[in-house]
């Protein structure tokens, strides 16, 4: 394993050398001022979207149908969409399937470093070669107008004190990376009117507390963030700052600011298209007679609930090309009818589709006769019940094994 083969720290083998980001961390405990984490933007390039969220075992196939494709990646990072330490469980299951799959490929990570030094550790453990992480700001001064809020030990933070906190729980990160030997690069989104004039100093603070490297971002102006009408630094404007940061730490320079599933050579990415061409599994149902999906669902978020187990059903429905919620409804317990499953059917007849964390082979047969469609999944149900509604399609990365008690 050769630790300077990452194109994002050795602009000498970015022409050579891939990386594909691996999407499985969708919450943020950071709100910065200039971001907008949009999901399913395909045609669109920017840190912080992608076209979909996966489970750590969805993206380790994700990563070997990559490998099989496209064959110069030597690099394996998470990079959000939200924060990888706002989502530690995802994060580090997906690593360690990748260093089990994969033991010779670089792993990476990048993070707001407000949670990070709890992992550092287990980082190190892993062999994660290099970590980034975001600094935007040395002064909480500063700070303060560069992140709304920060979630910090189950408490919301605001203002100068957020940014406070943020800082010191980022120095003790970068810190101890170093410490592990990590390799680590500071990224910094230049923000005019608000941290342009101050990121000479962030690159000093950086360099004392170890940092390897700087990538100086230029601000990407995004509709509905409170900065939405600033403008972008001009080519000019990033060289000079980085000639002024150059004086405390290297400086990065080819940064192509990447998506969260990206994929492929920097300047190159094949992410988005990947992501588009992923096998589906077309649905035949028509919501023109039957117009709402049901979900088996205990949280309203996730569809994470076996057909037996289940006590109600979430009920969306697509208003103005929106998914929408509509109501619940009571499942019939075992036992209060002679065959539950009609029961079931009968509780749903304006829904085309049920899906459900798994159920077993006679449920299945039993509803799919009754002119249901039942598919075991995993995932988000706004986003599997949109590419229904939208498209007719479940993505295959998505299906479970229908039939199977055990799921």
């Amino acid at each position: 394993m050769d630790i300077h083969n990452h194109p994002c720290f050795n602009a000498g083998v970015r022409h050579t050398a891939g990386r594909i980001h691996l999407a499985v961390a969708p919450r943020c405990n950071v709100q910065c001022n200039f971001c907008s984490r949009k999901f399913d933007c395909a045609n669109e390039s920017r840190p912080g979207v992608t076209t979909s969220v996966m489970k750590p075992r969805q993206a380790v196939e994700h990563l070997s149908d990559v490998l099989k494709r496209v064959g110069n990646i030597a690099v394996v990072g998470i990079a959000g969409p939200g924060e990888p330490f706002a989502n530690p469980e995802e994060t580090l299951e997906t690593l360690e399937r990748v260093r089990a799959a994969f033991p010779d490929i670089l792993l990476c990570v990048s993070s707001n470093g407000l949670m990070l030094a709890e992992y550092v550790s287990r980082l190190a453990a892993l062999n994660v070669s290099h970590v980034t992480v975001t600094v935007n700001a040395v002064d909480p001064d500063v700070g303060a107008n560069v992140y709304e809020w920060l979630f910090y030990n189950k408490k919301m933070y605001y203002g100068r004190e957020g940014a406070g906190i943020l800082l010191d729980k980022q120095t003790q990160a970068i810190r101890l990376l170093k410490k592990y030997g990590i390799t680590v690069k500071i990224n910094t989104v230049v923000i005019p009117r608000v941290n342009l004039h101050h990121v000479a100093e962030i690159a000093r603070y950086v360099a004392q507390w170890g940092a390897d490297i700087q990538n100086c971002i230029p601000l990407i102006p995004v509709d509905g963030t409170l900065y939405e009408s600033l403008e972008e630094p001009s080519p000019k404007a990033m060289r000079i700052i980085r000639a002024q940061t150059s004086l405390h730490i290297e400086q990065m320079s080819h940064c192509a600011r990447c998506r969260a599933d990206a994929a492929g050579l920097l300047g190159n990415d094949i992410g988005g298209r990947l992501a588009q061409e992923r096998p589906v599994r077309k649905a035949q149902c028509d919501f023109l007679k039957r117009p709402y999906i049901a979900a088996a669902s205990s949280d309203g978020l996730t569809v994470n609930q076996h057909l037996g187990k289940a006590s109600l059903f979430r009920i969306y429905r697509l208003n103005n090309g929106t998914v929408e919620f509509v109501e619940t409804r009571r499942v019939p317990a075992a036992g209060c009818s002679t065959n539950r499953w009609d029961a079931i059917a009968e509780l749903i007849p304006d829904c085309s589709a049920l899906l459900v964390r798994g159920l077993g082979r006679s449920p299945y047969e039993r509803l799919q006769s009754r002119g249901l469609l039942v598919e075991s999944v995993d995932g988000m149900i706004r986003n599997i019940a949109e590419r229904l509604f939208v498209d007719g399609e479940i993505p295959m990365d998505v299906l479970r094994p229908n039939g199977e008690c055990n799921n």
